[in-house]
């Protein structure tokens, strides 16, 4: 019943080699990919169709991929999923001009552009009573003169992520953080020089180590009704400039309340698909507060397929087989990393977290979503060997 379909998956990196992974899993289907480049761990790998165009995030482009790829397939459903946030927002954008055969589930674009704009999304969760971090938002025209509402250290990102990357410099971060007024306004300056003229988010920097984040995935079925949810406790980040608040280690955990408020946020607004958030929790005064929203499945997306809830199978169980389907809140342990353990026993402080890691890798319960038994030619683990040895250098490198 389930076999009438075809994935077609956007992006090169991580998040969608996940995804293939999760429909190969599952249905033995290897997903028709495109991205722009062939690029690890993409490239020549036996579980997906990679192909790779410069300009498959762009408008023209990306629409005749789609419509010659569901022409080619007119006889099947085609699962049309994003993997990045570019591609997420031509989706949506095209949701009314697409090919009848083609099934996209994503909300419409302005709900979109509301969510991940940080500004709009804030806003959002103070209507819905969801905690976030003391924010300013600082605008362009407001240069140097403004006054913040607390002290550093500072947090610094651009409300409009994907305005932003498209707007290159030499000191260009994802996230900055600095400790004075003085670091604040030379960043600002920075991100403004760039051509960048969308507002930026100042936020007091909440305490702790990577061990205080959380990283949330849900899957809201089409009629906007949560039917999954994987909470992560996320043991370590990435720390290189471009990569930083990328998901080393994640440890899957459960939080009746956590689980509750934001289910009560996707319901209220009747959010559709999957989405992804990133949380941490404030020592201060105990509460767990939102960073982002991200409008698809995260990059670290494998860690809830991993724990017994394949993704690609939430989709196919909605809009394939018609199915409908309970509510699942992922209770059991599960870990989930992407750098080799020697890095992640290294560079995790925390001593119980090691003794609950090790306790996991010795029951199976673990994986590396990158080491695949049916994705294994020789070449290819070579290099997947010197990328996981180059975590080393990397690590030793970037946290100090």
């Amino acid at each position: 019943m389930s076999q009438n379909f075809v994935p077609l998956l956007f992006a090169g990196d991580i998040n969608v080699y996940s995804v293939s992974r999760a429909f190969y899993d599952e249905y033995k289907i290897k997903p028709f990919v495109y991205g722009k480049y062939s690029t690890w761990p993409c490239h020549e790998s036996e579980i997906m169709n990679y192909n790779a165009n410069p300009k498959a995030d762009e408008q023209e482009t990306f629409l005749q991929l789609v419509e010659e790829f569901a022409l080619k397939n007119k006889n099947k459903k085609v699962i049309l999923l994003g993997c990045g946030d570019s591609y997420v927002q031509l989706i949506s954008s095209n949701k009314d001009n697409l090919p009848e055969n083609i099934i996209a589930p994503y909300i419409n674009v302005d709900m979109m552009n509301d969510l991940i704009h940080k500004e709009k999304f804030y806003a959002m969760c103070e209507k819905n009573g969801v905690d976030y971090p003391d924010t300013f938002v600082h605008k362009k025209e407001m240069g140097h003169d403004y006054n913040l509402p607390f002290e550093g250290p500072f947090i610094i990102k651009p409300s409009n992520g994907i305005e932003y990357w498209k707007h290159t410099f030499p000191t260009q971060k994802k996230v900055y953080k600095v400790d004075s007024r003085e670091e604040v306004n030379q960043v600002l300056d920075n991100i403004y020089d760039s051509g960048y003229n969308d507002s930026n988010i100042i936020q007091n920097f909440i305490p702790g180590d990577d061990t205080y984040m959380r990283v949330l995935t849900n899957y809201s079925d089409k009629h906007g009704n949560v039917k999954m949810m994987c909470l992560g406790h996320v043991l370590l980040e990435e720390h290189t400039p471009h990569g930083i608040g990328n998901h080393a280690v994640i440890i899957t955990e459960h939080n009746d309340e956590v689980e509750a408020q934001y289910k009560g946020l996707l319901e209220e607004m009747h959010y559709i698909g999957f989405s992804n958030f990133d949380i941490k929790y404030d020592q201060r005064d105990g509460k767990f507060k939102v960073f982002e929203i991200n409008t698809r499945q995260g990059r670290s997306n494998y860690y809830v397929t991993g724990a017994g809830q394949n993704i690609a199978k939430y989709v196919v169980d909605d809009y394939i087989n018609d199915i409908q389907m309970d509510l699942n809140i992922v209770k059991n342990k599960f870990l989930w990393l992407v750098v080799p353990k020697g890095v992640a026993f290294k560079y995790i402080k925390p001593q119980n977290y090691k003794k609950e890691m090790r306790d996991l890798i010795n029951q199976g319960k673990y994986v590396n979503p990158l080491y695949n038994k049916a994705d294994c030619k020789f070449k290819r683990i070579l290099r997947l060997i010197r990328s996981q040895l180059g975590h080393y250098y990397k690590f030793k490198k970037y946290l100090k």
